[in-house]
């Protein structure tokens, strides 16, 4: 087996992996040809168009995605501690009625 090498992973630019997504959302090219000219697998190259045809229409008018999770991340620390207070009252409210 001396010799013979696992193709490694190719990582590719942002700027490329876009190109390569809308390209293939005009369809003016099959997967087959997408492939062979950027040297990809179709796999991928479904997946990327799939996510810029789903994540579209967050472009216009919504939050990007980054700041969507840092919203929802400190909305979550805000809520932790109105549950675990909300869940303490019940605890105590419990105890009284077995005392």
């Amino acid at each position: 087996m001396e010799g013979i090498t696992a193709k490694q992973r190719q990582w590719r630019s942002a700027d490329v992996t876009f190109r390569v997504a809308l390209e293939a959302i005009k369809e003016q090219q099959t997967l087959s040809q997408l492939a062979s000219a950027y040297d990809v697998h179709p796999g991928p190259i479904t997946q990327r168009k799939k996510h810029r045809l789903d994540g579209g229409s967050g472009i216009f008018g919504q939050q990007p995605m980054r700041e969507q999770q840092a919203e929802n991340a400190r909305e979550a620390e805000l809520f932790e501690p109105i549950g675990r207070l909300q869940m303490q009252r019940e605890w105590l409210k419990k105890g009284d009625r077995l005392g």
